[in-house]
């Protein structure tokens, strides 16, 4: 996070608080694009896979609804519990998986979802020949995805800086302040560095479980996380995979940042 105090308004990037006893992360030299993504040894074919195929909607219950919790999960989305109830959770994973099956995100499931839960793509990774261990962050799509030893270990919808330049007045360290910023996520190369156990106070509000990786900018948990960038400029999250982020992404792992959301 820079920040400028001038004539009472700070003038801040990022979401977050820096850890001011922490060097600020310098960026990583851009990644080498060879032909082939690095992503360990291939796969053995999957077994055919039938889907239910019934239309659901948002409030849905039942086996279908358990099926497709199922079935996210085993793709590496994060649905939450299969307990056959299709609420917010299952939801956020929905629009993820959606996003990277190039279908319009909605909340009813129907004929395209169905058919890409049997054939799924998988994402598009971003940096081919990254590091085995690393997270992409899509701004174009409004994912994340997570690779671990070379292997896609969790995907997820997610709300980047929204763009629009702010100006907000808050209390904080006991004075009145003025905070300004432009709530962009830039793109580059990063490296994850502090974190915080649950919810941590922001000079621009409360962030749950957040894994900084570029100054203020950090990975966490929100609850709201919609469909379009909403945020001042850290990569917001639904709540379940914020609380399981912190025992997959540890320190020093690297964080690409690619792409540009274009609003309709």
């Amino acid at each position: 996070m820079a920040a400028l105090l001038t004539a009472g308004v700070v003038v801040v990037s990022g979401c977050g608080t820096q850890h001011m006893e922490r060097p600020a992360q310098t960026p990583l030299p851009p990644v080498p694009s060879p032909a082939a993504a690095q992503q360990g040894p291939a796969a053995a074919p999957e077994a055919a896979v039938t889907a239910p195929r019934k239309t659901l909607r948002l409030g849905a219950k039942g086996k279908a609804v358990t099926w497709m919790q199922k079935r996210l999960t085993e793709l590496g989305y994060r649905p939450g519990k299969a307990d056959g109830q299709y609420g917010g959770t299952t939801l956020a994973a929905v629009w993820a998986f959606q996003k990277v099956n190039g279908i319009k995100p909605t909340s009813t499931i129907a004929k395209r979802t169905w058919e890409a839960l049997e054939a799924p793509r998988a994402p598009k990774v971003l940096v081919p020949g990254g590091k085995a261990t690393r997270a992409e962050v899509n701004l174009t799509k409004q994912i994340m995805v997570l690779y671990v030893r070379g292997q896609v270990k969790l995907i997820t919808h997610i709300s980047s800086g929204s763009g629009i330049p702010y100006c907000e007045t808050t209390t904080w360290q006991g004075k009145e302040q003025r905070f300004c910023g432009s709530a962009r996520t830039p793109t580059g190369n990063y490296r994850t560095t502090w974190r915080v156990s649950g919810w941590h106070k922001s000079y621009l509000g409360e962030l749950y479980n957040p894994i900084f990786f570029n100054g203020g900018i950090a990975f966490h948990g929100a609850l709201s996380v919609p469909l379009y960038p909403a945020s001042h400029g850290c990569v917001r999250m639904p709540m379940n995979v914020a609380g399981e982020l912190p025992g997959l992404l540890g320190k020093g792992v690297p964080v690409h940042v690619r792409g540009a959301y274009k609003r309709a």
